[in-house]
């Protein structure tokens, strides 16, 4: 088998209590089929359109060659530099595919001016823009983003004497407004299957276009892919995706209540960045109509951390045979194993079923738009920024609700977050700033779960909005929000637009602030306005 999963404890008797009805509604041949009445009246004609990436793998072979051609072409003109502009499933699929296979890729997925300023000038190791081709991502090509990154491009290339033309890709659905503009300015155009949905589209040109030009081997990823098919398409115990999905969606804890918080944890396995790829997949398939799986990507857990363990069923990637020792040591957990190609088939299969199994419309995504229009409206009125609560040591301190902020400290109003929180509760950390001036934020999260003895999720921003940031929205109203914003001299106009990334950014997260707010969730905003600012050790000192 090209995947393997085995499971103990409550995973267990989740698998065997669930997958018999999934057998004898022939779930798995249905989905093979395209049968979009798999997940109710309501989802159907949702999933009449989004279910083409069952058949990824055949109708993305034609790709492999054009592919592979075009990059040969770029390397005779020594063009050997690739970023990716992309959000979502168009930026995390490349990302993991071209992680594991060793290759460079620079992601762009963020509106942070430093970022962008670094993904425009490379570095004396990859070289520049007289080096670079930029791969433009995007279903219709109205993703903010995606679209400010390409008009900062343009303009640079120009200013170099580079024709864009001769730089830049273009993925998107035929038809769309970027292909025609895209096809009209005389760009290479790679078009997808309009029938797949973002997160669900590694397989398609959204995650080959991008990982074969920067040198990962498609073909064998189609072929690793194509390997794991026919077990994910038999409706028959051995089916991994029928147990993977029964496992991440019906596991009780001690209670009899539903596990509804998927640990993800890659424990000495090949493949690099897999669990971020399959928290958006998951979160935002599954986050809405107050019910969902909220993936938590956990680095190996330390011991001050197991009680968020708790709360969590763990599924452990790993690579090979070692699994019956590992279970022996993690009893109660889901462990997987399997080539990158068979790991994208198996998580979606499974995503769509534990969407089944949840009664929900697993293709959708009806709160990620909120956040887009609140963003849309901030840029067009321009309001001045609201007071802070307070400010000290850099910090300036927004809250959601006046009582957060009581305490005039910073330690004050993260005990007042975490007050907040219930016992199915969440906190999200999310940080609005150029991750590559301050990486080491992401250590945030396993501050922040000591600190509140509850399962925490960081996502960069504005990534997230394309992942999580359904789920937050449209899951259930568990969950405590903290951002982390700069403020920064460091900023870009956007040619052709009114507004700045910097101001671009500062929306998004006000946006984002605003709209959960609105949904009833607490919202804590820090905003660091001094560079010098060690973040973790304030968290540290507010512990």
């Amino acid at each position: 088998m090209s995947f393997e999963i085995h499971v103990s404890g409550a995973p267990k008797a989740a698998v065997e209590a669930t997958v018999p009805a999934l057998i004898a509604d022939l779930v798995a041949s249905r989905i093979t089929a395209g049968d979009p009445t798999l997940w109710g009246p309501a989802a159907e004609e949702e999933a009449s359109k989004r279910l083409g990436w069952v058949d990824a793998v055949s109708i993305s072979r034609p790709l492999v060659a054009p592919i592979e051609r075009l990059r040969a072409d770029f390397s005779a003109r020594g063009v050997d530099r690739f970023v990716l502009a992309g959000m979502g499933g168009s930026s995390l699929a490349p990302e993991v595919i071209t992680r594991t296979a060793g290759v460079p890729l620079v992601i762009l997925d963020s509106t942070a001016p430093g970022q962008v300023l670094a993904a425009l000038d490379g570095d004396s190791e990859s070289g520049g823009l007289e080096r670079t081709a930029l791969i433009v991502s995007s279903k219709s090509g109205s993703t903010v983003e995606t679209d400010s990154a390409r008009r900062a491009f343009e303009a640079a290339f120009r200013d170099l004497g580079i024709d864009p033309a001769e730089r830049i890709v273009v993925v998107t659905d035929p038809g769309s407004p970027l292909d025609a503009s895209a096809r009209e300015a005389g760009y290479h155009v790679f078009n997808a299957d309009p029938n797949v949905g973002g997160r669900y589209s590694a397989l398609t040109a959204f995650g080959l276009v991008p990982s074969g030009l920067a040198g990962a081997d498609i073909g064998e990823l189609l072929d690793e892919a194509d390997a794991t098919l026919l077990e994910v398409a038999v409706d028959s115990p051995e089916n991994p995706a029928l147990a993977l999905g029964a496992a991440i969606a019906a596991t009780q804890n001690a209670a009899g209540a539903r596990k509804d918080k998927l640990g993800l944890v890659s424990d000495g396995t090949h493949i690099e960045g897999l669990p971020d790829w399959i928290e958006q997949l998951i979160a935002e398939s599954t986050g809405k109509d107050g019910t969902g799986i909220l993936p938590v990507v956990l680095l190996p857990v330390s011991p001050e951390l197991e009680v968020e363990l708790h709360d969590l069923l763990v599924a452990r990637l790993v690579d090979d045979a070692a699994h019956f020792r590992i279970l022996e040591r993690h009893p109660g957990e889901v462990l997987v194993s399997g080539s990158l190609g068979a790991q994208l088939v198996v998580w979606e299969y499974a995503t769509a079923i534990a969407g089944r199994l949840l009664g929900i419309n697993p293709f959708d995504q009806p709160d990620v738009e909120s956040a887009k229009v609140a963003t849309r409206g901030l840029l067009e009125q321009r309001p001045e920024p609201s007071a802070p609560a307070f400010v000290v040591d850099g910090v300036e301190v927004r809250v959601s609700e006046p009582e957060l902020a009581a305490s005039g400290t910073i330690a004050g109003v993260l005990d007042s977050l975490w007050s907040r929180l219930g016992p199915d509760g969440y906190v999200s950390v999310q940080a609005y700033v150029n991750r590559l001036e301050i990486p080491q934020l992401a250590g945030l999260r396993e501050l922040v779960a000591a600190d509140s003895g509850r399962p925490t999720t960081f996502g960069w921003g504005p990534r997230f909005l394309h992942s999580t940031g359904q789920y937050h929205k449209g899951g259930p109203a568990t969950g405590v929000f903290l951002q982390i914003t700069e403020r920064t001299d460091v900023d870009l106009e956007i040619p052709g637009l009114p507004f700045t990334f910097g101001q671009l950014i500062e929306a998004q997260a006000a946006g984002d602030a605003s709209v959960l707010a609105a949904h009833g969730r607490p919202v804590v905003t820090l905003t660091l306005t001094d560079p010098a600012v060690d973040v973790l050790s304030l968290f540290e000192a507010a512990q």
